[in-house]
Order: structure tokens, then sequence, then C-alpha cells
């Protein structure tokens, strides 16, 4: 969805409002962790400042991203303070901004690498196989254990 800035570029308005509640469309999110991003609230403005275009809003909602241990869909919330340039995501040949670009690009941005609700490792084992924690790696894995062992006997 494009947002008409000529407007504001031929000093009609000194501002534009951006109110309104987005849902990102499935193409942005294919090739990602991320589920889907619907019912994003955006609440701010675009204006001019010393003839730079620029964008101060919040984003605020839930996004849908895969568990990274159990591959469950979860919620993650998201609140984002931007107060930046627009030149990245303005088409000025066309004096619009496309509001699912930028939403998109600062959405991923707060999305986690490794995120998981998963306490209990246990139940995700198989034949010659079990999910560990850190914790759990680094107790097993360290290799003076054995003589650690010889000092304990004594």
């Amino acid at each position: 969805m494009d947002i008409d800035l000529s407007l504001l570029q031929s000093n009609t308005v000194d501002e534009i409002p951006i109110n309104g509640v987005y849902n990102i469309p499935d193409e942005y999110i294919d090739k990602s962790l991320v589920k889907s991003i619907k019912n994003i609230k955006v609440y701010g403005k675009i204006y001019i400042d010393n003839d730079v275009e620029k964008i101060n809003c919040s984003i605020e909602g839930n996004i849908e991203i895969e568990d990274s241990v159990s591959l469950e869909a979860l919620n993650y919330p998201i609140s984002i303070e931007y107060d930046d340039k627009i030149e990245e995501n303005w088409k000025k040949s066309e004096k619009v901004l496309d509001i699912f670009s930028f939403l998109w690009e600062n959405i991923v941005l707060e999305i986690p690498m490794h995120y998981s609700k998963v306490e209990d490792f246990s139940e995700y084992k198989g034949d010659g196989w079990k999910l560990v924690s850190e914790d759990e790696l680094i107790k097993n894995n360290n290799p003076f254990n054995d003589l650690l062992k010889d000092f304990k006997e004594e």
C-alpha cells in the first residue's frame, strides 16, 4: 500500500498522519521464519525537516513465528519506536512511500534468531539422539569430568 507524499512535497500540508492497522502480505514473509504478521498498529506522521522527508511512528502488535525447538506457532510481541529518514522506502519517481516495505524492514529487525518457550527438553528425543539445553551440554561435555571423579574418590 502506497502513501502519497506529493502533498507534503508541494508544501500543501505540513505532515501526513499514519494511523492504521495493517496486515503484511504473504509475499513479504514467504522466505522467513515468520508465519504471519496481522493487525500491526501504526501511529505517527511523515513530515519534512530541512528538506528531508522523515517519519516518526510507533509500531505495535504480535507476529506469529515458529518456536525454534518445537516448531509450533508462537505469538511474539513487538513494540518499535521509529524516527528517521524515509529514503530507502520512498519511491522518488512516484512520490509515494510503500508502507508494507517500510513495516517489513523494521519488523524483521525485531525478530529473534532463536526464540523458544520450551522448558522441558526431555520429550525431544529419538533413536540415538536427544535434545539438550546449553547448560546440560556444558555440564556433560566437560573434558575434566574424568579428573574430577578421581579427586572425589580420593
